[in-house]
């Protein structure tokens, strides 16, 4: 008897435990929860997202004061107002369609049609109105339509970095990030993380009960944890890279170019201080933009480098000892092979040159002379070593392998024409990290344009130096910085700044016509630079697509590289090397 008493008090309470579960739950919906889930049931019928959260972007800022901090925001959340109407609430639908028309410059007779419908379903009119706009609408007080907010992805300082930061936008699965760092690091941005993944195995009774009364802030699905989302800390410089897209804008409208591409990068480290392309976006109006123009071509584009690639060449022939400094060649103006007559930019013979001074001319007959001391085999792993032919693996979407095929079918013509930049295509990227070995003293380094990824609590995943090559040797790197130190002084006095050892090199390479040729005089002009060249801070490219009036980088790009290498010398205060 005494046994049968406990077993119904046992289920009796177990009864009113599971009941008072059941009532906490129930209030826990109807009260404590009830707003989250009413705003987000309205968002949700009016596509309105007021509760979107995604972490911020922020930019470099070291020259703010203490007070301020070190970083710039780059892309954020903010509230923007939107207009929308309840069709089948408006009563005077041609009095308001001509003045909505006005005031959000909208198609009146698709606002009429709107408003005629009947319908009794919110819809929006009009997204990321201004403060006038919204004020304007307001002061209508016309029954059935209204201002509402929403938030959105808004870029403080508007088209700056495009390239780099991408958009927050529409894809096939809804919205989410878009090129760039918003669709690379989309996960960390959103809260998402495939680390956190549920055990597929089912858990006790203990955790059945956690996970029905859980209030936390993460929700499980069967491969994601969400959690709270992470913000995202560039490489880029917001002042080093607002200088250099005013200096790119300033020589592509001097010479009416097509295009033209700016990367700045840190060679010690391989961190992309600045990048930036012509024509760009603006991503708060990327909807209004060429979709061509949301590729960032530092990485998503390939060109012919021409003679910039020369020095590429002469680190082969000095790293395996075939050629000095001081070697001397004769020079007679072309080369004949295969059939094919090959000649110097001039159609010149310079007869006997030094090595330096087949970059100093910039003599295609020297580098191919290069190219036959160091032999095909060398040459083509010398180019892998460097990354030729395949991607650096930096932190953006969409890199593309550069081509590097013509090397592998045996023809000694394409070796040959390689030599001096052409017949082969590389990306800006690729290009540049290889003038940041020679810089650094013959180290490969993996590019990155993300310094960090800050997490809820501070905890933070940073991005280390990484080392992925080691091409050339030191003392390769020691002789070709002082070889291109002697380009610069001896050839683009432009280039020269007062008291700096500048090292530097132009090319003019032709552009492919798609059926086996080239253009007629038409060109890509490109310059890759250092300083100071004993120990360099910095390697900038300039490249500029299909300039008018002018047909050489020598003269074209000199200039602007001048200008931002004595910004850039400034900016960092370094002392004079000579």
């Amino acid at each position: 008897m005494k046994f049968d008493n406990l077993r119904i008090n046992f289920v009796l309470g177990l009864v009113l435990l599971i009941s008072g579960l059941i009532t906490y739950r129930l209030f826990l919906l109807s009260y404590v929860r009830h707003t989250a889930y009413s705003k987000t049931s309205e968002a949700q019928q009016e596509r309105v997202s007021n509760v979107m959260v995604r972490g911020n972007i922020y930019f470099q800022n070291p020259q703010q004061s203490s007070d301020s901090g070190t970083t710039a925001l780059a892309a954020t959340n903010k509230k923007f107002p939107i207009a929308y109407t309840v069709p089948s609430l408006v009563t005077n639908s041609d009095e308001i369609s001509t003045k909505l028309a006005k005031i959000l410059d909208l198609d009146q007779d698709q606002l009429h049609a709107l408003f005629k419908s009947g319908s009794t379903t919110t819809k929006i009119i009009a997204r990321r109105l201004t403060d006038q706009q919204a004020s304007d609408v307001e002061a209508l007080k016309s029954k059935g339509v209204g201002i509402k907010y929403e938030m959105d992805r808004s870029y403080p300082s508007d088209s700056l970095a495009a390239s780099v930061l991408g958009f927050f936008g529409f894809s096939s699965e809804g919205k989410s990030g878009q090129y760039g760092v918003e669709s690379y690091f989309n996960n960390e941005l959103t809260g998402v993380g495939q680390s956190a993944a549920v055990s597929d195995q089912p858990g006790g009774l203990l955790d059945k009960l956690k996970g029905y009364l859980s209030l936390g802030t993460s929700v499980a699905t069967d491969k994601f944890k969400v959690q709270r989302p992470g913000d995202v800390v560039l490489t880029i410089d917001k002042n080093i890279q607002t200088y250099a897209e005013l200096k790119l804008e300033e020589v592509l409208k001097r010479w009416n170019a097509a295009g033209g591409t700016v990367i700045i990068q840190d060679p010690q480290t391989g961190k992309i201080l600045a990048m930036a392309d012509r024509p760009t976006f603006d991503p708060n109006k990327y909807s209004s933009s060429k979709p061509s123009n949301y590729l960032n071509k530092s990485v998503q584009e390939v060109f012919e480098p021409g003679s910039s690639f020369k020095p590429i060449t002469m680190a082969m022939g000095l790293d395996l000892n075939k050629v000095t400094p001081q070697t001397t060649f004769t020079d007679t103006g072309f080369l004949e092979i295969a059939g094919h007559t090959i000649k110097n930019y001039d159609e010149k013979a310079h007869g006997t040159v030094t090595m330096s001074q087949i970059l100093e001319k910039s003599l295609n007959t020297g580098a191919m002379f290069v190219e036959s001391l160091v032999g095909d085999e060398h040459f083509l792993n010398y180019a892998i070593n460097l990354g030729f032919g395949q991607k650096t693996g930096v932190d953006l979407p969409g890199e593309v392998n550069g081509d590097i095929a013509n090397l592998y079918s045996g023809r000694k013509i394409n070796y040959l024409t390689a030599s001096f930049g052409q017949g082969i295509a590389v990306t800006p990227l690729q290009l540049i990290n290889a003038y940041s070995a020679i810089a650094n003293g013959g180290k490969l380094m993996k590019p990155y344009a993300v310094e960090k990824v800050v997490f809820e609590g501070g905890k933070e995943e940073v991005t280390k130096p990484e080392v992925v090559a080691i091409p050339f040797s030191e003392k390769t790197s020691q002789k070709l910085r002082t070889m291109l130190v002697s380009v610069v002084d001896n050839g683009f006095d432009k280039a020269r700044i007062k008291g700096y050892d500048i090292a530097g090199k132009t090319g003019t390479a032709q552009i492919p016509d798609g059926k086996g040729g080239y253009e007629k005089d038409i060109f890509i002009h490109d310059f890759l630079g250092f300083a100071p060249a004993s120990n360099p801070k910095f390697v900038i490219l300039l490249k500029m697509d299909r300039p008018q009036g002018i047909t050489f980088a020598a003269d074209s790009l000199s200039p602007t590289f001048k200008e931002i290498a004595q910004y850039l010398i400034n900016y960092y205060n370094i002392p004079p090397t000579r």
